[in-house]
């Protein structure tokens, strides 16, 4: 009989332990976190309460802060971390990490200075490991809490996909291939964008129909970026571009969303930050997007209001105001 396989997820934040939750109850999967009291809490009570409340975890998942030990014994590696520490910690394991073992992102951000994408930086950081996406419209507590969902695998290579699969997807978790990773990373990443955006229009109070021309004109500047830099404008259309904005601009439980309707209080993006206490990654993103666009000659006018106000330039309700004078009249509407 063949052994299973062992997961091992990066990252005990709300999106990280429910993968790694996922996981365990297909297959034999280690969490990995900082914080020891988070692992005791996983180990002994089922729980991870900072980030997903009350939730019960899988039975059978265990966590452990030692990261050596958890690399070791990976025949999958997952990456919950946050986009901007995945190098960092990628560079703690390089040495502990067999020859071969695939590595799965979970994270939705760019790396400063590089611009890179999570992928990008994974294959830089561990050179001749197969690379993968985990994306979709992924909001973690309900997904933890067993409502219904799907994600998209994004890789090039079909076989790893295909043996992926039965690690993560269960009766109400569906997933399906793409190999467009350009395209549904960077949905991912730009929808955190347009999702503070919506958050500022909630907190402003703007009414349902501007929150309706914000999402439908944001998923243009994401569709048009995303071709700009070569992605197939089609992956625009599914779970990890409508579907993934959606959920993210929908959703009181997501982290972009509130940290909009924060900023539209008149908090800065520190103190959304901390009230948050979690990675909004939209806030990090917007100016490196900002950068994109200008090498890539792309209007992007509402991800240029939501950087013009975590860059502390401008309030949300000057966005708002900006918004209007910047969206054109005219033309055809899909542009």
């Amino acid at each position: 009989m063949s052994r299973p396989i062992h997961v091992v997820v990066l990252g005990a934040g709300s999106w990280g332990t429910t993968v790694a939750s996922l996981a365990a109850r297909n297959t034999p999967t280690l969490l990995w976190a900082r914080d020891s009291d988070t692992v005791a809490e996983i180990n002994q009570n089922r729980r991870n309460s900072r980030y997903l409340g009350d939730v019960e975890l899988a039975p059978a998942l265990r966590a452990s802060n030692d990261i050596h030990e958890a690399a070791h014994s990976a025949d999958v590696l997952v990456v919950g971390v946050p986009s901007v520490a995945v190098r960092e910690t990628l560079a703690t394991i390089a040495e502990d990490l067999r020859a071969w073992v695939p590595v799965v992102s979970l994270a939705k951000g760019l790396e400063p200075g590089t611009r890179m994408r999570p992928t990008q930086v994974v294959t830089d950081a561990l050179p001749g490991h197969p690379v993968a996406l985990l994306a979709g419209p992924n909001i973690a507590g309900e997904i933890a809490r067993g409502y219904a969902a799907a994600a998209v695998v994004a890789t090039e290579d079909e076989n790893i996909a295909t043996a992926l699969h039965p690690l993560f997807a269960s009766g109400v978790f569906r997933l399906y291939n793409n190999d467009d990773v350009l395209g549904c990373e960077l949905g991912g990443i730009l929808k955190n964008i347009i999702a503070i955006a919506s958050g500022m229009a909630d907190g402003l109070g703007v009414g349902d129909n501007t929150r309706a021309m914000v999402l439908t004109r944001g998923l243009a500047e994401i569709t048009r970026l995303g071709v700009a830099m070569g992605a197939d404008p089609r992956t625009f259309a599914g779970l990890t571009g409508v579907g993934d904005l959606m959920a993210t601009c929908m959703s009181p439980r997501s982290r972009n969303r509130r940290a909009g309707e924060l900023l539209a209080s008149g908090k800065t993006p520190a103190q959304a930050a901390e009230l948050l206490g979690q990675v909004a990654e939209g806030i990090k993103t917007a100016p490196i997007v900002m950068e994109l666009a200008r090498e890539f000659d792309v209007a992007m006018p509402i991800c240029s209001e939501v950087d013009s106000v975590v860059a502390e330039r401008s309030s949300a309700t000057d966005a708002y105001r900006g918004l209007h004078r910047m969206l054109p009249d005219g033309g055809h509407e899909a542009h």
